[in-house]
């Protein structure tokens, strides 16, 4: 455990003391019910929200608020979470139920992770030393061009609302397989269009794919 312990820290670069907080960070609900990331993820996922509001405040103080927005919702998104947490290799230290084989974990658990991660942080350091953590694991995607960072969720909901004065309609189509590893169908339609199904380990994520799908079918 001890040893495990080492080469997490060394993973993610920064020691917690609390080895509660760690339990918290890397258990996921099917391993432990009581002691697990749930209410650190919601925790972490507030924190990052203002650290990066914050720095897009700064960084553009002459922007409007739609540029913002549109680029907060991309950086603090599941798939940027998960990009990062992958960059941190959090996949070989969360612990799941019923599985041992790390390549079952699937996207949203290490996306999960991540945000309880900087929750932890927090805790454990306060905001001064979170604030420069994020800031360092974030900068890179922080530094892309925002029109190449739009979501295609947002894309196609902007394209239907300009068009047709209508928000894309989205219904679940499936929600298949254990706790730890749910597999979602989602599909969208526009007002002139069938559904167009996505796939993904969450609702949320299947409807980006479903949107992303349906734009590069219709060329929109």
């Amino acid at each position: 455990m001890k040893q495990k312990i080492k080469q997490f820290f060394k993973a993610i670069n920064i020691e917690i003391k609390d080895i509660n907080l760690i339990n918290q960070v890397i258990n996921h609900k099917s391993y432990d019910h009581n002691c697990n990331y749930e209410k650190l993820e919601f925790f972490g996922d507030r924190v990052l929200g203002l650290i990066i509001s914050k720095t897009l405040i700064d960084l553009y103080p002459n922007e409007k608020v739609g540029f913002l927005d549109k680029k907060l919702s991309t950086l603090v998104n599941k798939k940027t979470c998960y990009l990062v947490g992958k960059k941190l290799n959090l996949e070989k230290f969360i612990n799941i139920g019923n599985t041992s084989n790390k390549n079952l974990i699937e996207s949203k658990i290490i996306s999960d992770c991540c945000e309880a991660l900087i929750g932890a942080i927090y805790l454990e350091h306060g905001f001064n030393v979170t604030n420069k953590y994020v800031i360092n694991l974030w900068n890179e995607y922080i530094n892309k061009k925002t029109d190449k960072l739009v979501d295609s969720k947002t894309q196609l909901q902007e394209y239907s609302l300009k068009k047709f004065k209508l928000l894309p309609i989205y219904k679940t189509i499936s929600n298949e397989g254990p706790k730890h590893k749910p597999k979602f169908i989602v599909g969208v339609k526009l007002k002139n269009t069938k559904y167009v199904q996505g796939k993904g380990s969450s609702k949320k994520e299947a409807e980006q794919s479903a949107a992303e799908s349906l734009i590069k079918l219709f060329k929109i």
